[in-house]
């Protein structure tokens, strides 16, 4: 009997583990970004001359679409072109050859954020708990298979998200945060957000 006891007391554990895993119930809650909030942030080119600017000069003149940590809006670079709207990518640390690899997966400029301003306010972090997540393992097979590796080294568990935000003080036009590693904004959202974008004479 005790056998029997330890083995189910042990399997409702790791039912309940599943289950909690795969919930939102141990995720931190995303805090909303302010404009101000973003703006302020200091970005790092990763070109050759390694600038750094405030966040504002990227949406300014004409707005722009800002993705902390996702490469699947670079379909979207002729459409946001046609529209005069640039495509961001921000990350949050460069070691290795982390960007050099990510170069070919993504269109569009590529800056640092060392502290780490468009995965907060409050950033949200996925722990372990996160590889026993069925969407964690369906987003890795499908980037895999569209050959984006990453890499095992800095922080890898901070979620990141996309931004759309308007010119001058237009604000943020569309927020979404990464729910589990690799969910994706979905790309029509942030055409109807960036078409919402007036901008700046």
């Amino acid at each position: 009997m005790g056998m029997w006891s330890l083995g189910l007391g042990t399997l409702g554990v790791a039912i309940v583990g599943i289950f909690l895993a795969n919930t939102d119930l141990c995720l931190t809650k995303a805090a909303q970004a302010s404009l101000e909030y973003l703006e302020d942030a200091d970005l790092r080119s990763t070109g050759d001359d390694e600038n750094t600017i405030k966040a504002k000069a990227l949406w300014e003149k004409t707005g722009a679409v800002v993705m902390a940590e996702a490469s699947e809006l670079s379909s979207l670079k002729t459409q946001l072109e046609d529209l005069g709207v640039p495509l961001v990518a921000v990350v949050k640390e460069n070691i290795g050859t982390e960007i050099q690899d990510f170069r070919p997966h993504f269109a569009g400029d590529i800056y640092v954020d060392e502290k780490h301003h468009f995965y907060g306010p409050l950033q949200r972090k996925m722990g372990g708990l996160g590889f026993i997540r069925l969407g964690v393992w369906q987003n890795f097979m499908r980037a895999w298979k569209a050959g984006y590796h990453g890499n095992m080294l800095g922080e890898g568990f901070v979620l990141g998200g996309v931004f759309v935000i308007g010119a001058g003080n237009q604000g943020i036009l569309l927020e979404h945060r990464e729910e589990e590693f690799g969910n994706k904004v979905e790309n029509e959202d942030v055409l109807q957000a960036v078409k919402r974008i007036v901008p700046v004479q």
